[in-house]
């Protein structure tokens, strides 16, 4: 009878060991000024986990502790910061960034991305741009320098796409994917991530 009796309470502390888990887990939250913050993109403890908007819709739980934040937006400064976490926390950032001078590339080429999952992030040359969703719509395409550029779409859970470009002046290009989610039983990256590159000219 006594063994039986703890034996259930042993099943019972089992049980409720990940909702204390949960209940432990901190958040973060964006307290931003603009439309370009909104849609900067975050790194915590270097890696990414989205933009700004998806940090700030609770999906993102972090274990308590220290944690090192770095947010991103093209034309902007990076915003750094170091925040210490405690269980079941929502530790709210005020975030400002300072915009700096951009220079427009003379005769610039045109990138349009494709791409799915939409909210991925976008990188040219390590640098990171924005999300799939915002360079899909004309007239709003990313605006490069003639040249070589490496493109590279990545988001957490999904093998990265990455390719190397050589535009001309005032060329178009469309690199469209489907990044492939991570443990997926497809044929691995090189085959499943078929990059169609479109080049198109005035």
């Amino acid at each position: 009878m006594f063994t039986r009796a703890l034996s259930s309470i042993a099943l019972i502390f089992c049980l409720s060991l990940p909702l204390l888990a949960e209940a432990d887990q901190a958040k973060i939250k964006f307290d931003y000024s603009n439309g370009d913050e909104k849609k900067a993109g975050v790194w915590v403890d270097g890696g990414y986990v989205g933009s700004v908007d998806e940090v700030n819709s609770g999906k993102l739980k972090l274990a308590p502790g220290r944690h090192e934040i770095n947010v991103k937006q093209a034309w902007y400064d990076d915003y750094l910061a170091e925040i210490t976490l405690q269980p079941g926390e929502t530790h709210n950032i005020k975030l400002r960034m300072e915009k700096h001078p951009v220079q427009k590339p003379r005769h610039p080429a045109m990138i349009r991305i494709v791409a799915f999952p939409v909210d991925s992030a976008v990188f040219i040359d390590e640098q990171f741009t924005g999300q799939v969703n915002e360079f899909n719509i004309e007239g709003n395409w990313l605006l490069v320098a003639p040249g070589k550029h490496k493109i590279r779409i990545a988001l957490p859970g999904y093998q990265p796409f990455e390719t190397t470009v050589d535009l001309l002046p005032k060329q178009k290009l469309k690199v469209s994917t489907n990044l492939i989610s991570v443990g997926s039983p497809d044929n691995g990256p090189v085959a499943a991530q078929q990059a169609d590159k479109q080049r198109t000219t005035d």
